[in-house]
Order: structure tokens, then sequence, then C-alpha cells
């Protein structure tokens, strides 16, 4: 058994938002990865899409959910599951932005489904067709 205690969190921050590793392979010893995400008010996530299911707890805030070309409106004490392999987009509530936990394998791998990067992805999205292991997952 391990214990993480909050100060030794790891935080890692983006364009969008703030990612706090809880429990990791490397932040505990875990065999899954769990996160919280502080996104920005009013942040447009990339499209992307990750090997694994991800399971994501909405606390505070709200966003709407673009999933596989369905929208779902989404906020504090809703659960997604969102299926590997399927592409997704995030976009926070204008004002309070959102705050959730998500929970996923930590061999999760992330990548772009259409394979090409965006135009002002940031520095820690994937390139092209790499697939990575984002920061906060390992």
């Amino acid at each position: 058994m391990s214990v993480v205690l909050s100060a030794d969190t790891r935080k890692t921050e983006t364009p969008n938002g703030v990612m706090t590793t809880l429990a990791s392979p490397t932040q505990g010893g875990a065999r899954q990865a769990v996160w919280r995400v502080d996104a920005k008010p009013g942040m447009v996530g990339p499209v992307h899409a990750f090997d694994a299911e991800l399971v994501w707890t909405w606390l505070d805030g709200s966003a709407v959910v673009e999933l596989g070309g369905e929208r779902f409106e989404v906020g504090a004490g809703d659960t997604m599951v969102l299926p590997a392999d399927v592409s997704r987009q995030m976009f926070a509530d204008p004002e309070r932005g959102f705050v959730s936990i998500v929970v996923a394998p930590a061999e999760a791998h992330a990548y772009n489904p259409e394979g090409e990067s965006e135009p002002d992805a940031c520095d820690l999205a994937p390139k092209g067709s790499e697939r990575i292991v984002p920061l906060w997952v390992r």
C-alpha cells in the first residue's frame, strides 16, 4: 500500500488547465492512473483519442463533451465512461471552467485520431501520428 500526500502530488500545466497526478505507476506505484483536471473557464480542448477507456467524474463546473460525433452536457456529480479509440473534445463552462477526476489504465496512450496535429497544439500534445502516455498518466 502507498500513500500519496497532497504535498507530493505532481502538477502538469497546459494552456487549458492543470492536471494533478494523484496516483500512477510513478506516483504511488499504482496500476491505474488517477488525476484531477482543473480546466480554465472557456477552454476548448484539442480533438484527441485514447487507446483505453477513461472514466471522468465532474466535481465542479460544467462542460460540453463531443464524443464520437455526439454532444453531451455534463456538470458536478456526472460521470462519463469514454470508450477507447473514440474521438473526443471538451469545452469548459465559460465562467467557471470545470474540475474533474479521471481514471485510466496506466499505459493509456493519447493520440490524434486523424494522425495530424492541431496547428496550435501545445508542446505536450502528441505530434502527427505518434501515441504518447501523457505526463499526468505516467
